[in-house]
């Protein structure tokens, strides 16, 4: 059958770009959408042609039904991928894709409908014979009515938006007390991602994995699956590294699976990619009859790149050969199973504050090429915005076993430079080299009970503080041979030669001295270490330089008074304090709540005269698809209130200011 001529993408970021380059492959024509802030986005870049769709916000661009279907006409596009996120799962939006004469990449509206809503589809599983978690899926949504249905499951317990996905609107609830305030934040979250509060409860497991089988169908009736991944490794309900296959897999239970899935799909008539998640109770291993049905992702998944890896298939390559009427070209017993794949999501923020979503100017960008895909979509230079998620990149390796597998996902992760923001880089090594993990044994509590050991900032050792003091002084810029100075050495004309650079870090605060001995040698003396330097050779952004004997090289990146030092395979984010500034700054604003980044503000818990304790919730904002909750740094009474609710407020903006202390 013939293949669509023009498709229109609607999405944005790295899934934008790795459709298109299917697309492309198959020689179809692409079009990309684009908000105010993507005006320049790589996805724009690379389509073919691109079109304006609204404003920076999702709810008047990526969210716009009516302005993306317009834009489709508009370019006479005959085939519209919806990518993951934003309207992919959305009833409607394929509705009027179809209504407008064009092909939704993607299954029926009444699919979509059937699995869009939590209660219902586990309702339709139930009578399709797929088992089931334990719980209340009604509609009946009173408060005290939920919180009843909470105790009979027994906690702790669930909450679940039941519209949606990716962790927004889910709270783990440990006591019955902890349930009204769970509830009405699991709502708001719904409501602000879904437009829809309505929550289900569910049992929660207590030794869970998350086991999801990738299902494709066609036009014809033909569905099969392409095997399994393990999505344990979550934190805030959301996936950071997944795996195919899964560890500790038996062909038992893989059968099992692989057939629920399909029954899954059968009972809705699916057509296109889609994937049945399952949790599996492991307490005593994995079995045919402990792992039950959660929900159906009707869409390409984020981490679809595993099952590329493991069956050699292109997964939007079969979606848009499905979507055209084409039969699957495979058989069930035609598809194999070969080596093991990880993905691991490299985000913009920083988890030694709760993961808190970061923004910046991705200054250097740096992957490694050789045996790795990476899924990305941006470049060096590109902005992180405080409008959408704030993904990076998906990093994806593949090797003949998982020990061989999971080495090269380490070795890839270390060797990836990113400056200009902060990231995840360093959590995910370390949570690479787990022990549980790296035994195969992963289960979703697994970072929860290891979040100490995994964000807990690296503190630089002095060898690594003695190279940013070197870097920071600028001896590593390049001397003039045609200079007759140079041949005396740094600083030897106009001043002492030695040189103090101070320096702030995760352990504090460091001063490190260094003195010149020659043209490019140096004494260097951090902490209770001094180090001979010897600069071997320069680059544009580090050296390879000789220390107490040994051989470095290293790069960095110098923003202001922030320098990031890549080193052995480390990110070391640091501070070099200008002193000048630092003799006219006051005392730190104890006594000011100022907002970590760009949001809306959502709720305010306070006004002005009220008595608050340290740790007491004041103000929750909602960032990057995230709620944050700002508390109180004291005990003390408000003094102002300077934010309404709904406000859209900067970086750095005082939201809240308590009374001085001697003022009380």
């Amino acid at each position: 059958m013939p293949m669509f001529s023009k498709l229109l993408i609607a999405n944005r970021g790295e899934i934008a770009c790795r459709v298109i380059r299917t697309a492309r492959r198959l020689g179809v024509r692409t079009v990309a959408v684009y908000s105010d802030a993507d005006v320049d986005a790589l996805h724009v870049t690379l389509a073919d042609e691109a079109i304006r769709i609204g404003p920076a916000a999702a709810s008047e661009s990526y969210l716009s039904i009516e302005r993306i279907v317009a834009a489709a006409r508009s370019v006479d596009a005959d085939a519209i991928h919806p990518g993951y996120g934003f309207l992919s799962e959305n009833a409607k939006f394929a509705e009027a894709v179809e209504a407008a004469g064009m092909t939704f990449v993607g299954p029926s509206p009444a699919a979509i409908r059937a699995m869009g809503l939590k209660d219902a589809a586990k309702a339709l599983m139930e009578q399709a014979g797929v088992p089931v978690v334990p719980g209340y899926h009604g509609d009946e949504q009173d408060p005290s009515y939920l919180a009843d249905r909470a105790g009979e499951v027994g906690f702790p317990v669930l909450i679940k938006a039941r519209a949606g996905g990716g962790g927004k609107g889910m709270r783990k609830v440990e006591q019955p007390h902890e349930f009204v305030a769970a509830l009405e934040a699991a709502r708001r979250e719904a409501e602000a991602a879904f437009g829809d509060g309505a929550v289900l409860i569910e049992k929660y497991l207590t030794k869970p994995r998350h086991i999801e089988v990738q299902v494709f169908g066609d036009r014809h009736g033909n569905i099969l699956h392409l095997f399994e991944r393990d999505c344990s490794l979550q934190r805030r309900h959301q996936k950071v590294i997944e795996e195919a296959p899964a560890p500790g897999m038996t062909a038992e239970v893989r059968r099992a699976m692989g057939e629920a899935a399909v029954k899954a799909a059968r009972a809705i008539g699916y057509v296109g990619a889609g994937t049945v998640e399952f949790i599996a109770d492991v307490t005593n291993g994995l079995w045919p009859d402990q792992f039950y049905f959660m929900e159906m992702n009707t869409r390409l998944q984020v981490e679809h790149p595993v099952t590329e890896a493991i069956t050699g298939i292109d997964l939007v390559e079969w979606q848009l050969r499905a979507a055209v009427g084409e039969a699957l070209p495979k058989r069930q017993n035609e598809i194999a199973i070969d080596g093991w794949a990880f993905e691991a999501r490299i985000y913009a923020e920083d988890p030694s504050r709760g993961f808190l979503p970061a923004t910046g100017r991705l200054a250097m960008l740096d992957f490694p090429v050789d045996g790795v895909r990476v899924d990305a979509g941006v470049r060096q230079g590109d902005v992180i915005a405080p409008y959408y998620d704030p993904l990076i990149a998906k990093l994806i390796v593949h090797g003949p076993s998982r020990s061989s597998a999971l080495a090269r996902l380490e070795s890839a992760l270390k060797a990836c430079r990113i400056g200009g923001t902060i990231t995840n880089l360093d959590f995910l090594a370390r949570l690479a080299a787990e022990p549980v993990f790296r035994a195969g044994r992963p289960d979703t509590g697994l970072i929860d009970r290891s979040i100490e050991q995994l964000t807990t900032p690296v503190v630089a050792g002095d060898e690594a503080l003695a190279l940013a003091a070197i870097a920071a002084t600028g001896v590593l810029r390049p001397m003039k041979s045609d200079d007759p100075w140079s041949s005396l050495g740094h600083w030897q004309i106009w001043g002492d030669a030695h040189r103090s650079v101070a320096v702030e870090h995760a352990g504090g605060r460091s001063v490190v001295t260094l003195a010149a001995r020659g043209r490019d040698q140096f004494a260097v003396r951090a902490g209770e270490s001094t180090f001979p330097v010897l600069v071997l050779d320069r680059f544009d952004d580090g050296a390879r330089v000789e220390i107490s004997g040994e051989q470095r090289v290293f790069r960095f990146l110098r923003e202001g008074e922030t320098i990031t030092l890549f080193v052995g395979g480390e990110t070391f984010v640091l501070r070099l304090p200008d002193p000048l500034a630092e003799a006219h700054a006051g005392e730190a604003a104890a006594d000011e709540i100022a907002a970590p980044m760009p949001g809306i503000v959502k709720l305010i818990h306070i006004s002005a005269g009220d008595p608050v304790t340290k740790g007491q919730p004041l103000v929750v904002m909602e960032a990057m698809k995230m709620e944050l909750t700002l508390a109180a740094s004291r005990d003390g009474i408000i003094e102002n209130v300077l934010i309404s609710s709904g406000e859209q407020v900067s970086a750095g903006a005082i939201l809240v200011v308590l009374k001085a202390e001697s003022g009380e």
